[in-house]
């Protein structure tokens, strides 16, 4: 390895490499004018399938499945590694540029949410669902939700980066976010050892914020370090992963802004519910 002295003042003058360096840089606000789309339903969602998007879409789906009409939504997909996050209208919604964002226009005045955390206490609050009301179980769920918040970037700006995207291998890196992974999910592991979900016997928003993670994880859908992780020693996290992903809400939210695998598991927008059909999916993927 390079020895690698830092300079006085740092200056941006290359690129950050990796898969994701045309979308990085040092400063915020647009690059762009471009005005967001707006549709017929009360929320407007703005994302893409990266697990931060998804825990919003299966929240929304969940709500939906419950009977809450309220929460039909139309899913707007920002193409993040075109830069649609840049686009005037995406940064008033949302000033940090990062997927997804929500618009809330069920009442008189529009209501912005942004980061994944938020919009998953906001929808919970709104709906009155998959969040305790109060005392001892909204504070371990709310625990456990910003546990996740706190903790993906190790998993995900760390390992996941380093393992899959850096263009170059560091044995430094690798093994420092490596290791940090393998320790959330002995902690899960632990957790779940003595509790059907993360929050105790209710599934909840915690469990749709860590599942696209942590859950996806250990099942080899991202990073594809199932193996090099040894994810098979996590059995109760394996368990939870399970049965959390066969909840047929997920696996719808899982389609929405999904821009990856195979066509048939992507549904670029999604404003409506028959829009889970076939045929209507080919014609909206077909017009993205």
């Amino acid at each position: 390895m390079t020895d690698y002295t830092p300079p006085k003042v740092w200056v941006w003058n290359k690129p950050s490499g990796g898969q994701f360096a045309s979308i990085n840089r040092p400063i915020s606000g647009p690059t762009h004018d471009k005005d967001l789309p707006v549709g017929r339903h009360p929320l407007q969602l703005y994302s893409q399938g990266t697990p931060n998007g998804v825990k919003v879409t299966i929240m929304l789906e969940e709500l939906l499945a419950l009977g809450h009409d309220g929460a039909e939504y139309d899913a707007w997909l920002i193409k993040i590694s075109d830069g649609d996050q840049f686009g005037s209208g995406f940064v008033e919604v949302n000033p940090n540029s990062k997927i997804p964002a929500l618009m809330d226009r069920s009442g008189r005045k529009p209501i912005r949410v942004f980061e994944s955390g938020a919009i998953l206490v906001y929808l919970a609050e709104k709906f009155r669902a998959f969040l305790p009301a109060k005392g001892a179980a909204r504070a371990e769920c709310l625990s456990w939700l910003f546990w996740q918040v706190g903790s993906a970037p190790y998993l995900g700006g760390g390992f996941g980066h380093f393992y899959s995207y850096a263009p170059t291998k560091i044995e430094y890196a690798i093994d420092r976010f490596a290791m940090e992974t393998k320790r959330q999910l002995d902690v899960l592991d632990r957790r779940l050892a003595e509790n059907e979900f993360i929050a105790g016997d209710t599934y909840s928003i915690a469990d749709m914020a860590i599942w696209p993670w942590y859950g996806q994880l250990v099942q080899g859908v991202i990073y594809g370090a199932a193996e090099f992780l040894s994810v098979k020693d996590y059995k109760n996290v394996l368990r939870w992963a399970d049965v959390v992903a066969n909840r047929p809400a997920v696996q719808r939210g899982l389609m929405v802004n999904r821009t990856s695998g195979k066509p048939s598991s992507q549904l670029h927008e999604r404003h409506d519910a028959a829009d889970f059909d076939t045929k209507t999916q080919d014609k909206i993927n077909a017009g993205a």
